[in-house]
C-alpha cells in the first residue's frame, strides 16, 4: 500500500476531528495532499523533503490553521458589518445586512474575495494588500475596483433575497 493510501483516512479523520464538517474536512483534505504533492515536487534548491506521514500531517495543520483564519475572518466581517449598520434603527435590518454581505462575499471569486478581505477587513494598505497577492500596486488598485462593483452588484441585487 502506498503512502497515500495510508495517509489519506489519517489526514481525514484528523481533519474532520478538528473541523466537525464533512465538506470542510474534505476540501481540506484534497488541499493538504496538493500542497503536499507541489511541496515535494519542488526544486528550488533547498534539502528535498522528505515525504512521510507525521510531514503530510504538518502540511495538513496548516491547512487547518489557514482554514481556521478564514473562519475568522468571515466572523470579523459579521461584526464590521454589523457594527457600520449600527445607524440602523431595527436591530434584525442590520443582522440581516451583515448577513446578506458575507454571502455576497462569500459568492465573489477568490480575488475578489481575498483583496476585499484583505484592504477591508485585516486593514492592510493597498501595497501591502498587493505584496500578499503578489501583485503590484496599480494592478492590486483596479482588482480592488472591480471587486468593490462585483460586491456592489451582488449585494443590491441579493438584497432582501437572504
Amino acid at each position: 500500500m502506498g503512502l497515500y493510501e495510508r495517509a489519506l483516512p489519517l489526514v481525514y479523520g484528523y481533519l474532520l476531528d478538528r473541523c466537525g464538517d464533512v465538506a470542510t474536512a474534505e476540501d481540506l483534505t484534497s488541499e493538504t495532499f496538493l500542497a503536499a504533492a507541489r511541496a515535494a515536487a519542488a526544486d528550488g534548491g533547498t534539502q528535498p523533503v522528505e515525504v512521510s506521514i507525521p510531514w503530510i500531517f504538518g502540511v495538513a495543520r496548516h491547512k487547518l490553521v489557514d482554514h481556521w483564519r478564514r473562519r475568522g475572518r468571515d466572523e470579523r466581517l459579521q461584526d464590521e458589518l454589523a457594527r457600520l449598520q449600527a445607524d440602523v434603527d431595527d436591530p434584525w435590518d442590520r443582522h440581516v445586512d451583515a448577513l446578506t454581505a458575507a454571502r455576497v462575499l462569500r459568492g465573489l471569486g477568490g480575488h475578489h474575495r481575498s483583496a476585499l478581505t484583505l484592504r477591508y477587513l485585516d486593514g492592510l494598505s493597498v501595497p501591502e494588500v498587493a505584496e500578499v497577492l503578489g501583485r503590484t500596486v496599480h494592478a492590486t488598485e483596479a482588482l480592488l475596483v472591480r471587486a468593490r462593483v462585483a460586491f456592489r452588484t451582488g449585494y443590491e441585487q441579493g438584497e432582501g433575497h437572504g
